[in-house]
Protein backbone atom coordinates (compact mmCIF):
# COMPACT_ATOMS: atom_id res chain seq x y z
CA UNK A 1 0.00 0.00 0.00
CA UNK A 2 0.86 3.28 -0.37
CA UNK A 3 1.77 6.01 1.85
CA UNK A 4 1.85 9.81 0.83
CA UNK A 5 5.55 11.05 2.07
CA UNK A 6 5.03 13.83 4.82
CA UNK A 7 7.35 16.74 3.90
CA UNK A 8 10.01 16.64 6.57
CA UNK A 9 9.62 18.17 10.26
CA UNK A 10 11.27 20.60 10.71
CA UNK A 11 14.44 20.72 12.89
CA UNK A 12 13.55 21.46 16.95
CA UNK A 13 15.20 24.15 18.14
CA UNK A 14 18.80 23.06 20.27
CA UNK A 15 18.24 23.71 23.77
CA UNK A 16 19.89 27.33 25.46
CA UNK A 17 22.44 26.45 28.12
CA UNK A 18 22.09 28.85 31.23
CA UNK A 19 25.28 31.30 30.45
CA UNK A 20 25.77 31.74 34.45
CA UNK A 21 29.18 29.95 36.09
CA UNK A 22 29.26 30.85 39.73
CA UNK A 23 32.34 30.94 41.85
CA UNK A 24 31.67 30.66 45.62
CA UNK A 25 34.88 30.66 47.09
CA UNK A 26 34.00 33.64 49.37
CA UNK A 27 30.30 32.34 50.15
CA UNK A 28 29.38 36.38 51.00
CA UNK A 29 30.99 37.53 47.60
CA UNK A 30 30.19 34.64 45.05
CA UNK A 31 31.41 35.85 41.74
CA UNK A 32 28.87 35.44 38.73
CA UNK A 33 30.63 34.89 34.86
CA UNK A 34 28.72 35.20 31.42
CA UNK A 35 30.55 31.92 30.65
CA UNK A 36 28.18 31.59 27.28
CA UNK A 37 28.80 33.15 23.69
CA UNK A 38 26.85 35.62 23.34
CA UNK A 39 25.73 38.98 26.01
CA UNK A 40 22.75 39.08 27.85
CA UNK A 41 21.18 42.48 28.18
CA UNK A 42 19.16 44.33 31.04
CA UNK A 43 20.57 41.27 33.77
CA UNK A 44 18.54 41.92 36.99
CA UNK A 45 19.67 39.85 40.42
CA UNK A 46 17.07 39.38 43.18
CA UNK A 47 17.39 38.24 46.70
CA UNK A 48 15.34 39.18 49.84
CA UNK A 49 17.59 40.01 52.71
CA UNK A 50 17.97 39.55 56.60
CA UNK A 51 15.64 41.79 57.02
CA UNK A 52 13.28 40.66 54.81
CA UNK A 53 13.14 43.11 52.17
CA UNK A 54 13.84 42.58 48.43
CA UNK A 55 17.10 43.57 47.02
CA UNK A 56 17.41 44.20 43.30
CA UNK A 57 20.84 44.76 41.43
CA UNK A 58 20.72 45.88 38.21
CA UNK A 59 23.19 45.12 36.26
CA UNK A 60 22.39 46.08 32.31
CA UNK A 61 24.32 43.82 29.60
CA UNK A 62 26.81 41.83 30.78
CA UNK A 63 29.16 40.58 27.77
CA UNK A 64 30.84 36.97 27.59
CA UNK A 65 33.71 36.33 30.27
CA UNK A 66 32.48 39.57 31.98
CA UNK A 67 32.42 38.88 36.04
CA UNK A 68 30.33 40.58 38.70
CA UNK A 69 30.25 39.72 42.59
CA UNK A 70 27.52 39.57 44.58
CA UNK A 71 27.51 41.22 48.37
CA UNK A 72 25.56 39.17 50.35
CA UNK A 73 27.02 40.16 53.51
CA UNK A 74 23.34 41.12 54.71
CA UNK A 75 22.31 37.98 54.03
CA UNK A 76 22.42 34.77 55.70
CA UNK A 77 24.50 32.73 52.86
CA UNK A 78 22.63 29.30 54.16
CA UNK A 79 19.32 31.29 53.55
CA UNK A 80 19.56 33.36 50.71
CA UNK A 81 18.33 32.29 47.33
CA UNK A 82 19.42 34.39 44.17
CA UNK A 83 17.37 34.37 41.03
CA UNK A 84 19.24 36.32 37.92
CA UNK A 85 17.02 37.42 35.14
CA UNK A 86 18.02 38.39 31.73
CA UNK A 87 17.28 38.87 27.89
CA UNK A 88 18.47 36.93 25.01
CA UNK A 89 19.18 38.79 21.54
CA UNK A 90 19.30 35.63 19.45
CA UNK A 91 15.35 35.32 20.48
CA UNK A 92 14.27 38.83 22.94
CA UNK A 93 12.44 36.08 25.66
CA UNK A 94 13.52 36.73 29.13
CA UNK A 95 14.83 34.44 31.11
CA UNK A 96 15.68 33.39 34.67
CA UNK A 97 17.34 30.69 36.57
CA UNK A 98 18.34 30.61 40.51
CA UNK A 99 20.78 29.19 42.29
CA UNK A 100 22.06 28.50 45.91
CA UNK A 101 25.12 30.06 47.62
Amino acid sequence: MLHPIDPPQPARPVAYCVPWVITRSDREHPIVMNAGREPVDFVRVFRDDIDDQRVVDLWGQVLPAETMELCLCASDPDEVVVTVAWFRQADGLEYVWRFVV
